[in-house]
């Protein structure tokens, strides 16, 4: 055996790009992407990421450079998943939602050299450039317009709002341009090793330390078979984008309808109705989401039993089992997952038992609500003391920080070494930040984001629990529960809640949402102080911000001030 070492012929690098070079042989004539009235097959898309490569490699962009990309989820956003990295640069997908400051920052934190434009988003780009230092690199401009048959043949270049000593701001070229003009027999970039960078994903929405993940082509390419695997997607799906691609890359989705010859059915806005339309109209298999997406369609006006099966996978947030529950009546499969951008997508998943189909609906959709057990590509989930590194009890209740390990995890954090080293630990474990419980059965359990644990007296309390049984009251839409200071308890819950339309004049009060809880948990678990909202604050993502109601339940200063002290807890 010991004569025998890798090759050249089995050392290729692994990348995720050949995905699409295989789906214009095997699925060349198969829908690749819908998008309103245009369609394209899997060999035209094919030929277009390879004009789009050829027209960025005329730009000078060089490898290993990053090119950026602020758009919806249309054709254009999804071709470049493939044409920036053919190029040999690194793909960067903004948030849309962000503010001019904040993109203003990451683009100057990637040095991006190029920035992919979306109609809609002109403004934006023009805000965040005008904050450019003089003398700072200003990354070339190409606007995104025209999708849809769309002929928006408006001029490229900028109204001027910008003060005489801004930086000018102005389109080199239309994307269309790019297609036409680039060349189709293209030799794209082959990575150098499949260590090279694929990606670069911002996690972070402050200004002050941006968190810029940056992932491999071989890390990519494992976790995108290992979604495929894990939702055990079949050939040809149909794949409806209610997920933002910019969101972790789309959780690897991109270059897995690639890989399977599916069809992408993009969506440049979210609206449930709509959505429900299109399920039925492109006869949909698959769809993504955080728990709000779920929400939306679940209370929908347009909601109404689904007359195929469609099949939901759904991460960012445990979702309550009531809403799992809501979901499955309404004919939607729910796989429930756990991921971070740092992992690469998906690390865990509630991997079904036929055992549980015997089950009561309301027992089957608590089980679901777990994050469950490693993926197949995933060496090694735990739930580890952080003082010790040991594994903690499987016994459901002993609080851990989930650690893991495996190709998929990042390389780290650009131009962030401290930040590296802190999750990326010398014991071989990616820390994750989130605090979960592991069941006899193995299945771990999300509680909490560390910085999110409630600290009450002592005890630590998982803010998701709490509001799970928010999530039960037939009039609550949206629940979120963050600390408020207490200066008898140390911090309380403070839950922040929004109602559902149409309750009328059976909207509760504080006080009887306060009791509501009181007869379904510890009384150390109940809220303190409700908070009325016509709606919570959202990421880009569709996550409800809690830092931001952190910040609003601080400056509310200590609920025990006005209160009289309860003489037990229990």
């Amino acid at each position: 055996m010991e004569e025998l070492k890798p090759r050249l012929a089995n050392s290729a690098p692994l990348t995720p790009l050949g995905y699409l070079e295989r789906a214009a042989t095997v699925y060349a004539n198969c829908t690749s992407i819908i998008y309103n009235h245009t369609t394209y097959t899997w060999s035209q898309t094919h030929l277009r990421c390879l004009r789009v490569a050829s027209s960025i490699s005329s730009f000078g962009i060089n490898r290993h450079d990053v090119v950026s990309v602020l758009a919806p989820n249309i054709p254009a956003m999804y071709e470049l998943h493939f044409a920036v990295p053919m190029a040999g640069a690194v793909l960067n997908t903004l948030n849309l939602r962000l503010d001019h400051r904040t993109i203003s920052v990451l683009l100057r934190h990637s040095e991006s050299k190029l920035v992919f434009v979306d109609k809609l988003s002109k403004s934006l780009i023009q805000d965040a450039i005008s904050l450019f230092q003089p003398g700072t690199p200003i990354p070339r401009l190409v606007l995104i317009d025209g999708d849809d048959g769309d002929d928006d043949r408006t001029e490229a270049a900028l109204p001027s709002t910008l003060s005489s000593s801004s930086p000018a701001v102005e389109f080199v070229c239309r994307y269309e341009d790019m297609v036409v003009n680039g060349d189709p027999e293209f030799q794209w970039v082959q990575p150098l090793t499949g260590w090279d960078p694929l990606v670069l994903n911002y996690t972070s929405g402050t200004t002050s330390s941006p968190k810029g993940v940056v992932h491999c082509h071989r890390g990519v390419f494992i976790s995108t078979l290992d979604s495929l695997v894990d939702w055990s997607m079949p050939k040809r799906p149909v794949f409806l984008w209610t997920l933002p691609m910019f969101h972790g890359n789309g959780w690897t989705f991109p270059w897995g309808m690639a890989a399977v010859g599916g069809t992408n059915i993009c969506l440049r806005k979210f609206d449930a109705p709509l959505i429900y339309r299109l399920i039925k109209a492109h006869k949909v298999t698959h769809l993504c989401g955080a728990p709000v997406v779920l929400n939306m369609l679940a209370n929908s006006p347009a909601a109404e039993p689904l007359n195929h099966r469609v099949f939901l996978d759904v991460a960012g947030a445990p979702p309550p089992p009531t809403l799992l529950l809501r979901m499955e009546s309404l004919g939607f499969e729910v796989t429930h997952g756990y991921g971070l951008t740092e992992a690469g997508g998906l690390v865990a998943t509630c991997e079904w038992k036929p055992e549980w189909d015997l089950l009561p609906a309301s027992e089957r959709a608590r089980l679901k609500s777990r994050q469950g057990v490693r993926t197949v590509a995933r060496s090694r989930v735990d739930v580890v003391d952080p003082e010790t590194g040991r594994s903690v009890e499987r016994d459901g209740v002993t609080m851990g920080e989930v650690v893991v390990k495996g190709g998929c995890v990042m390389l780290g954090y650009l131009k962030d070494p401290a930040g590296t080293a802190k999750c990326l630990k010398e014991d071989g474990w990616f820390y994750t930040g989130d605090v979960a419980v592991v069941h006899p059965d193995g299945y771990l359990e999300i509680k909490d984001r560390s910085k999110d644990v409630i600290i009450s007296g002592g005890e630590n309390l998982s803010s998701v629990e709490v509001e799970w049984v928010l999530y039960t009251h037939p009039a609550i839409n949206e629940a979120a529960v963050v600390a408020r200071p207490d200066d008898y308890w140390g911090e309380t819950p403070c839950a922040f809640v929004s109602l559902k339309e149409g309750i009328g004049g059976s909207k509760p009060s504080e006080k009887e949402v306060i009791e509501y809880c009181r007869a379904r948990l510890p009384h150390f678990m109940v809220p303190k102080t409700v908070v009325f909202k016509d709606e919570l604050p959202k990421s880009g993502t569709g996550k409800i911000q809690k830092f931001v109601l952190r910040e609003i339940a601080k400056g509310m200063g200590s609920v025990g001030a006005s209160r009289t002290r309860p003489q037990s807890r229990l």
